[in-house]
C-alpha cells in the first residue's frame, strides 16, 4: 500500500466509494533467521531494531532514545507553537467513513520525511465490494485514484466502496521492538514507536515482526524506517504531516490523556476498532467505521 496526492474525489466506482488497497509487497513478509532480502512489488518493506527506554525516557545503554528521529538526526523540541507538556500519551484516529482518498496525506508524509521512492510510512487502500460477492482491494497512489490507473469500475456492479489509510499502530505490545537485538527500536515517553538509525544494523526482524507490514529497510540508510508520527513536529506542538494535509479531517491526532483532545471527543461519540485486535497488540491507532473484511 502507498501513499500519495490527489484532489479529485471521483473514484470510477461508486459515490460512497472509500479507497484502500493494500500492496501485496506489504503481505510478503521474508521468512529468514538472519538475512532478509525484500523484492518489492509496489512498495518494499524492511526493518527498525528495538531500542527499550526506561521511565527517564532512557535507552538501555543509558543514551537519550526520545532524541532518535526516524531520519537519523536528533528531534528538536525546540518550540514551534505550543509543545506538549506533562505525562502525555499520544493516539490517531482514522474515520474510513470519512477518507475520500485524495492521496494528499501520502504526499505530505513523503516530503515530509524525505521518504525515498518505492517506500511508503503511510498508504491508503481501496475496497470495493461488488454485488455478486467479490471484493477488490486496490493501493490509491500518490497523485490520488482520478485517473490514477486504477481499475475502471462498473458503478452498476458495486454494491459499496470504501478507502482505509493505513500506518504504523504504534502499539503498546509493539512485536516490533520485542525482536530487535541492538534495541534500536523504542517506546518514547509519549508513547510513539521510533528507530534509533545509528543502532539500527539492518536486519529487518522488526520488519517480519510487524503484523501491519510498517515497516521497511530505507535504501538510504541501510535501517528500519516506519511512520513516527513525524516525532519532530508533535514535540513541537504541531500536527503530524498527513494530518494536516488531509483535506476532510479523516486523520485526527492528540492526546489521548487529555479528555478535553478532538480525538477522544470523537471516541466518546462512535465506538472504534483497531486493526488484528486479536493479536494483543494494543494500537494506538484506532479506526472509526472500519468494515470486518480489512485485515
Amino acid at each position: 500500500m502507498r501513499d500519495q496526492a490527489g484532489e479529485s474525489t471521483d473514484c470510477g466506482c461508486s459515490g460512497d466509494c472509500a479507497d484502500s488497497g493494500e500492496s501485496l509487497a506489504r503481505r510478503e513478509f521474508l521468512r529468514g533467521a538472519t538475512t532478509v532480502v525484500l523484492g518489492g512489488l509496489s512498495l518494499s518493506y524492511l526493518s527498525v531494531a528495538a531500542a527499550d527506554i526506561n521511565s527517564d525516557g532512557q535507552s538501555q545503554d543509558g543514551t537519550d532514545g526520545s532524541a532518535a528521529q526516524e531520519t537519523g538526526s536528533p528531534v528538536t523540541e525546540s518550540p514551534a507553537g505550543n509543545p506538549p507538556e506533562g505525562d502525555i500519551l499520544f493516539g490517531f484516529l482514522v474515520d474510513t467513513g470519512t477518507c475520500i482518498g485524495t492521496g494528499k496525506c501520502l504526499s505530505a508524509c513523503r516530503t515530509e520525511n524525505d521518504v525515498p521512492e518505492g517506500n511508503s510510512r503511510t498508504w491508503v487502500e481501496r475496497y470495493v465490494h461488488f454485488k455478486d460477492g467479490r471484493l477488490q482491494v486496490d493501493l490509491v497512489p500518490e497523485t490520488g485514484y482520478a485517473g490514477s490507473g486504477l481499475p475502471l469500475i462498473d458503478p452498476d456492479e458495486v454494491d459499496r466502496s470504501y478507502f482505509v489509510p493505513k500506518l504504523c499502530n504504534h502499539c503498546e505490545d509493539a512485536p516490533c521492538t520485542q525482536v530487535c537485538p541492538v534495541h534500536a527500536s523504542f517506546t518514547s515517553p509519549e508513547g510513539v514507536e521510533l528507530v534509533d538509525p545509528n543502532r539500527c544494523i539492518g536486519c529487518a526482524y522488526c520488519v517480519q515482526a510487524c503484523p501491519y507490514g510498517a515497516r521497511f529497510i530505507n535504501p538510504e540508510t541501510s535501517s528500519a524506517d516506519k511512520c513516527t508520527w513525524c516525532y519532530h513536529r508533535i514535540m513541537r506542538g504541531e500536527k503530524p504531516a498527513c494530518v494536516e494535509a488531509c483535506p476532510v479531517d479523516a486523520r485526527v491526532f492528540g492526546r489521548l490523556d487529555d479528555p478535553r483532545s478532538e480525538i477522544n471527543k470523537r471516541l466518546a461519540k462512535v465506538p472504534a476498532s483497531v486493526l488484528k485486535e486479536h493479536l494483543g497488540t494494543h494500537p494506538k491507532l484506532h479506526y472509526l467505521g472500519l468494515s470486518g473484511d480489512v485485515t
